[in-house]
């Protein structure tokens, strides 16, 4: 064999020799892992020991346990997950899991996606972006007793009640005097519904006197003095007030002396069983009806005593999970919008531009342009959430008060009541850890499976 030279004549010598496919592959294989398998392997070795310290041994322990007893010892077979089939707490656990695999992600996905698109309009998209995702550094712990107090009945203590009852009562009258009554001597009776009646017909220029009492201390306080209804000619008067001195030094049905009027209670004139004229007392507990009003019986209508609105018993059977949703949603929504605004910052702008230099409104363009292009980054962030709320335990175990608990309950819940409650039994506990399990690996396998194809592209 030759080889050519500079000068074009062919010298012998050898030809270049190529290495042989066994170590180029060693070769390649040593230049992807840095270093020899092995060695990689021996670093390895301690997080893979945590891995199944950690991970691999209480599932398999867990799958174990499930098959025997609550001591332990003696062996069910499937009795603890027929059990837990059978069992109506388990029952209500996973239809609200199915609640709130629906409801939570999808809330939070969308209400990120709504703020990551529209603060990228506004100079203070930053300090925006900040407020909503500051409850991310909040414990669930912290969010739980912080949703517990918003969520209280109480208006005077319940943010969200407060805001519900002013909302309401600016399109609606709040009874005057809540509780109060006529003492039983006092010749009024008592109809259906709460309403007091008189006994006696109403004359004009005989003034008629209503003493009640049992109104509470904040409605009377700033309340006027009452005064004695004049007789005027062809109306029927008379005087509504508080009949109470401290002390008990003011006799029964007389107006003494600094005993409070009972202002703005409706009255109503009735005969046979048809309201022929209504008014209002005055300031002073005065008031006057007119002529229509002789010879029939005043009626105070049970809206004058009823309770006032006292807003939305949030954490009641019907709305607690709802309103737990409500706060897990306030949380995520943050970590969903910062995710999906950095995959916007990624859309190519010529995209959007050129939609909308075709005559493309904002709506098309973000449906048909803005969505597609953020799939990828949408499908983390649900999954990323369906996995969160597949285990959700500490918000409702916090917010949830306990008469409602067991309408709030969810699989995670559920498992620790079973595992660690007053009938403790763990061999069901194991059963429902093993349920929640299988219920999480289908999402995980999925998410795996994106992670994948999109390592491929």
């Amino acid at each position: 064999m030759s080889t050519a030279t500079a000068g074009g004549a062919a010298t012998p010598g050898r030809a270049p020799s190529v290495p042989p496919a066994e170590t180029r592959d060693r070769k390649k294989k040593k230049s992807v892992l840095g270093t020899r398998p092995w060695l990689a392997a021996v670093f390895l070795l301690p997080a893979l020991a945590l891995l199944g310290a950690l991970v691999v041994y209480p599932i398999c322990y867990s799958v174990y346990r499930s098959f025997f007893d609550a001591s332990g010892n003696g062996f069910v077979g499937l009795d603890n997950y027929q059990e837990m089939f059978s069992d109506d707490a388990t029952k209500t656990a996973i239809k609200n899991n199915i609640i709130w695999l629906i409801l939570a992600p999808t809330v939070s996905t969308a209400l990120g996606l709504i703020f990551a698109v529209l603060t990228e309009r506004i100079r203070w998209a930053t300090a925006f972006k900040l407020i909503v995702f500051m409850p991310m550094a909040i414990s669930m712990l912290a969010a739980g007793i912080i949703f517990r107090l918003v969520y209280e009945q109480d208006p005077d203590k319940g943010v969200a009640n407060a805001m519900w009852v002013s909302v309401h009562d600016s399109f609606t009258e709040s009874p005057p005097f809540p509780g109060a009554h006529p003492r039983p001597d006092a010749g009024l009776t008592e109809s259906s519904g709460g309403a007091y009646t008189t006994e006696a017909t109403a004359k004009p220029g005989s003034p008629a006197s209503i003493p009640l009492v049992a109104a509470k201390r904040d409605d009377i306080g700033g309340a006027q003095t009452a005064k004695k209804a004049a007789p005027e000619a062809g109306k029927v008067t008379g005087t509504v007030w508080f009949d109470f001195t401290r002390g008990g030094r003011g006799g029964r049905g007389v107006i003494d002396k600094g005993e409070k009027a009972m202002a703005d209670l409706k009255i109503e004139a009735v005969k046979d069983g048809r309201v022929v004229a209504k008014t209002t007392t005055a300031a002073d507990g005065t008031f006057a009806l007119p002529a229509t009003a002789d010879g029939a019986q005043l009626r105070l209508p049970a809206w004058n005593f009823s309770e006032p609105y006292n807003g939305v018993d949030w954490l009641g059977p019907s709305l607690v999970t709802p309103a737990i949703i409500g706060s897990y949603v306030w949380i995520w929504a943050g970590f969903a919008m910062v995710l999906i605004a950095a995959g916007l910052a990624g859309v190519p702008r010529e995209l959007l531009e050129a939609a909308r230099m075709d005559g493309a409104s904002e709506w098309q363009v973000f449906r048909r342009i803005t969505v597609p292009l953020l799939a990828p980054v949408l499908s983390v962030v649900v999954v990323t959430l369906m996995i969160n709320v597949m285990k959700i335990f500490d918000l409702v175990y916090i917010i949830a008060p306990g008469p409602s608990q067991d309408d709030a309950n969810v699989l995670a819940l559920q498992l620790f009541q079973s595992s660690f409650g007053t009938n403790v039994n763990q061999g069901l506990g194991s059963a429902i850890a093993v349920l929640l399990l299988l219920l999480v690996l289908p999402v995980m396998f999925l998410n795996i499976r994106r992670i994948r194809r999109e390592s491929r592209r």
